[in-house]
């Protein structure tokens, strides 16, 4: 069996909808933000700063951000 067929079998099927638009559920509301959360403690008690080529955020962002995170953890 050719994994090729399997995947186009697979996104001709209703059920690649519904995984598609799970998944862009999840993303939109930001579920799996509490991954930054996690970090942001790892890096807390490792004692090492948190390099990041994004600049801090400031304002709306940083409002949005720590609210996903906070969603993400009720």
């Amino acid at each position: 069996v050719n994994a090729s067929h399997c995947m186009l079998d697979y996104i001709n099927t209703h059920f690649m909808t519904f995984t598609l638009y799970a998944t862009l559920f999840i993303e939109a509301t930001g579920f799996m933000h509490v991954c930054y959360l996690i970090r942001d403690m790892v890096h807390f008690a490792a004692g090492k700063s948190f390099e990041s080529q994004e600049p801090p955020k400031t304002g709306l962002t940083f409002f949005f951000h720590w609210g996903r995170v906070l969603f993400s953890m009720a």
